[in-house]
């Protein structure tokens, strides 16, 4: 070995003892500081442990007051608050109150029944044979007096309708004729002309063609001055004035009339008709509508003499 090898050995022997040396020093004073640092680590922990003083309040300001946490509700005591207080509303009041009217009604029905069961069960045989014997009897009284009631009231269905319907389209019948007849009163709509005859000037020819021009439009029924016009009536001068079936009428000549105005009135004024004719004659004519016109002038039925109905 050279002499630098030597040295070089030295060297790294030296500097191995020196790190051994190091080493244990070091280790030494490991255990020298340990439980410094232990105990210095446990005071540390300890007053990590101590909690934190609150933070003293301002001068002049008073702590707020602490608020407790809610409690937390159990799921019973959730479904009461929601049940209770309840809240009805007026659609679910009329149901509850209909429910309970049925409920009532059924509860009566039930104790009824039971009533009736009870003193059922109690009876005895001879009872319950006679009780069924007398239900039966009288379930078939009732069907046959059902059965006479549905006939009787189909012969008195058939027999009032027609006799109902003949007495319905007599009376008819006879209120119709009344009217052309005059032996009734009548009223309806119509018009009334009223002639003012101050010349005396018009004639009963004058008069009749009024009447036939009305009955021509439609007129159902006539009163001239209180005197009803029919199919036999005729007019005659009488002096000064006018005679009506032998009944003298004097101006103003009042016609009532009932029929249908739209029809009456231009029948009347149609060129050349009764009121120009009548206006020719210096008489005065008025013609009013109206939608009542009461013909209450009546006259006596006569009996014919030879004529008889051909259904005889």
């Amino acid at each position: 070995m050279s002499e630098h090898d030597e040295k070089r050995a030295e060297e790294n022997g030296g500097t191995r003892a020196e790190r051994r040396d190091g080493s244990g020093e070091s280790g030494n004073r490991l255990r020298k500081e340990l439980p410094q640092e232990v105990a210095a680590a446990e005071s540390a922990d300890q007053d990590a442990a101590e909690p934190e003083s609150a933070p003293e309040p301002a001068p002049g300001l008073e702590p707020e007051p602490e608020v407790a946490p809610e409690p937390r509700l159990t799921g019973r005591q959730r479904l009461v608050q929601g049940l209770w207080p309840p809240r009805v509303s007026r659609a679910q009041l009329i149901v509850a109150l209909l429910l309970f009217g049925l409920g009532f009604g059924l509860a009566v029905q039930v104790a009824s029944n039971s009533d009736s069961d009870s003193a059922l069960r109690g009876a005895r045989q001879e009872d319950l044979v006679r009780i069924l014997d007398e239900l039966d009897d009288r379930t078939q009284r009732l069907e046959d007096e059902k059965q006479g009631l549905e006939k009787q009231r189909d012969e008195l269905e058939n027999s009032s309708d027609q006799a109902e319907e003949a007495r319905r389209q007599t009376i008819e019948k006879e209120r119709q004729l009344g009217i052309l007849a005059g032996t009734v009163a009548a009223q309806g709509p119509g018009i009334t002309m009223t002639i003012e005859d101050t010349k005396g000037t018009v004639e009963s020819d004058m008069l009749l063609d009024a009447v036939q021009e009305l009955r021509a439009a439609g007129a159902e029924a006539i009163q001239v001055n209180g005197v009803r016009v029919v199919a036999g009536t005729y007019l005659t001068d009488s002096g000064k004035g006018v005679s009506v079936d032998g009944n003298k009428i004097n101006a103003p000549y009042r016609f009532k009339v009932i029929g249908k105005s739209q029809d009456l009135e231009p029948a009347l004024n149609i060129p050349g008709g009764v009121v120009q004719t009548l206006e020719k004659e210096q008489a005065i004519v008025t013609v009013e509508r109206s939608t009542k016109i009461v013909v209450d002038a009546l006259r006596a039925a006569k009996r014919p003499d030879y004529a008889r109905s051909s259904s005889q």
